[in-house]
């Protein structure tokens, strides 16, 4: 091998190593965007479970208010 082209070889090198520290940057960036997404995501899902739990609450309350309001319906005979 000929310095010239040890020297081409060096170049080639020296840009593939180039790409994949670009690449890393771009995939770290990526990791961050995906990682901020997927916390909203997690706080998205805990609302909507608290919200569930909260229709549920009401949606037994109103059922235990309809079974007391019908008992006392049958009380009085009607």
């Amino acid at each position: 091998m000929d310095i010239e082209g040890g020297i081409d070889q060096l170049q080639l090198l020296e840009q593939k190593v180039e790409s994949l520290i670009d690449l890393i940057a771009v995939l770290r960036n990526d990791k961050e965007t995906l990682t901020q997404k997927n916390k909203f995501q997690e706080e998205r899902v805990a609302d909507l479970t608290e919200e569930i739990e909260s229709l549920r609450r009401g949606k037994d309350e109103a059922m235990q208010r309809i079974t007391s309001l019908l008992e006392k319906i049958e009380q009085i005979g009607i």
